[in-house]
């Protein structure tokens, strides 16, 4: 996609550190396939790219307007201390780009607080330097999202026929020819999680009255684990489509377990879902936890592909293939072990069942002895002297 001229003078008016304010050294620029980033000092700028997807028309100048407003209303709900505000940038009557005050507004921004590369989940995964404080802390501040977040509930047999059309329309996009990825695999997915569907509708369908306007993106590059003077927090929810908001709280936990596991951090993904059925006092089973991972991992990989069709990411189909077909390996581990915790527990005697759930509500401080190592042996939190 090519910018507009004047798309290009604001793109190059905010690479330049001597516009922002204290004169930060230099100015970070990152782009996403649906927007720029400035990183400049403590300040961050967010420009929309003026495209259209399916969900999402941007073209215009008042639907960037809005698209921000939404994005400022919908991510001060988990972060009121990042985003700041939405400020015009415009044009001076001798022709300049500025972030001044001007006569005519050539396009408008998301202003936010930069937040310390070093405390977002993802990066403390990779260094190995996450605390027990720091998940506590993410637990805590989540759940409490939840509770406060507008209730979208579902009837029962209209969430079950939406898992079975976002299931199929999965597999349409995925099995495209012109993606080249294994349609045996992509097959087996999509029956494998039909299958499922059918197999614990009771339980799926119940879940349907717990739907929210939730985050629709929570993963670990999002969540901010906060310090002993900032509160935890996650930034960039999906602020253009409601409907991909509309969710199962523990399907909102389960992808960012997801994430966590693909990062090489198993273990973390396990205590998270333990930590947030204590918390939220919801008692969600292994099963239907795993058919939420592999769906999540069904659609990261049909989103990965989508960039094989993108011209701006032709140096890159290898990374975005390999991507794809990762994800969607994870999408179909995932839908076994939800078949098999499915048949586990079916197998379980009612009162063993029942006392499990009566340990969960009565004993979460068992939560704090949890084991220390991940699959590697090696630590899982650091050494935490808070606790």
């Amino acid at each position: 996609m090519s910018e507009s001229p004047a798309t290009r003078e604001i793109i190059a008016y905010l690479s330049d550190p001597r516009h922002y304010r204290g004169h930060p050294r230099s100015v970070q620029v990152v782009e996403t396939h649906f927007a720029w980033v400035f990183l400049a000092g403590t300040q961050v700028y967010k420009l929309k790219k003026a495209t259209r997807q399916t969900s999402m028309d941007y073209r215009t100048l008042a639907a960037r307007e809005q698209g921000c407003r939404n994005e400022l209303r919908l991510n001060r709900r988990l972060a009121p201390d990042v985003y700041r505000g939405v400020v015009p940038i415009g044009r001076t009557r001798g022709g300049c780009v500025t972030l001044d005050r001007a006569p005519a507004v050539l396009d408008w921004l998301v202003e936010m607080r930069r937040l310390p590369a070093e405390r977002m989940l993802d990066r403390a995964i990779c260094e190995r330097r996450l605390k027990r404080s720091d998940l506590h802390r993410i637990v805590q501040r989540i759940v409490r999202f939840f509770r406060s977040a507008p209730p979208r509930p579902m009837g029962g047999r209209s969430y079950l026929a939406r898992l079975r059309g976002q299931i199929l329309e999965n597999g349409r996009d995925l099995a495209a020819r012109d993606l080249g990825l294994s349609r045996r695999s992509v097959e087996c997915v999509t029956r494998s999680q039909l299958e499922f569907v059918a197999a614990d509708a009771p339980a799926l369908a119940s879940r349907g009255a717990r739907l929210i306007d939730g985050h629709g993106d929570l993963r670990p590059e999002h969540v901010y684990l906060g310090t002993r003077r900032s509160e935890a927090c996650v930034i960039d929810c999906l602020e253009f489509e409601p409907d991909l908001r509309r969710l199962d709280p523990a399907e909102e936990v389960a992808f960012l377990a997801l994430e966590c596991e693909r990062l090489g951090a198993r273990e973390l993904a396990r205590v998270l879902i333990e930590r947030y059925r204590a918390a939220a006092a919801d008692l969600v089973g292994d099963a239907l936890i795993h058919f939420y991972m592999s769906r999540r991992a069904a659609t990261r990989a049909k989103i990965a592909a989508w960039h094989l069709r993108d011209e701006e990411f032709a140096g890159e189909r290898r990374q975005w293939k390999a991507r794809a077909r990762s994800y969607l390996s994870d999408a179909l581990d995932h839908i076994r072990s939800a078949h098999r915790a499915l048949a586990a527990a079916a197998a379980s005697p009612p009162a063993e069942r029942s006392d499990s759930s009566m340990r969960l509500r009565a004993a979460p401080r068992e939560y704090a002895q949890l084991p220390r190592s991940g699959s590697s042996g090696r630590p899982l939190f650091c050494a935490d002297p808070i606790i």
